[in-house]
C-alpha cells in the first residue's frame, strides 16, 4: 500500500501564502516514475483538479490556480509540494494529494488538509 501524508495546510487571510506538502512511501513502488498531484474539494462541489506533475516534470494547473499556484516535486523525497500565493476565500477547501501511475493505472490518496482563505 502507498501511504501519502500531506502537511501544511491551515487559516490564512486573503492575499496569503501556504505551502503544502505530501510524503509518499511503500515499498515496492517507483515513485519517480508517478504522476504526482493535488486535488480540491469544497463544500458542495466535487472534486477538482489543482495541479499536477508528471515524472519528467511537466506539470498542469487549473485556470483558476494558474500564475497563483506553483506546484514541485522532490524525486529523492518521494514528495510533492503545492506552493499558493494570493490565496482568494475561493480557494477555500479541503486539498488532497494524489499520485497515480498511468502504465498500470493505480492511484492513491492523501486523507486530505483543510485549507481555509478568511479574514
Amino acid at each position: 500500500q502507498v501511504q501519502l501524508v500531506e502537511s501544511g495546510g491551515g487559516l490564512v487571510q486573503p492575499g496569503g501564502s501556504l505551502r503544502l506538502s505530501c510524503a509518499a512511501s511503500g515499498a515496492g513502488f517507483i515513485f519517480r516514475v508517478a504522476t504526482m498531484g493535488w486535488y480540491r474539494q469544497a463544500p458542495g462541489k466535487q472534486r477538482e483538479l489543482v495541479a499536477e506533475i508528471t515524472s519528467d516534470g511537466t506539470t498542469n494547473y487549473a485556470d483558476s490556480v494558474n500564475g497563483r499556484f506553483t506546484i514541485s516535486r522532490d524525486i529523492t523525497k518521494n514528495t510533492v509540494y503545492l506552493q499558493m500565493n494570493s490565496l482568494k476565500p475561493e480557494d477555500t477547501a479541503v486539498y488532497y494529494c494524489n499520485i497515480h501511475w498511468s502504465t498500470s493505472g493505480s492511484q492513491y490518496w492523501g486523507q486530505g488538509t483543510q485549507v481555509t482563505v478568511s479574514s
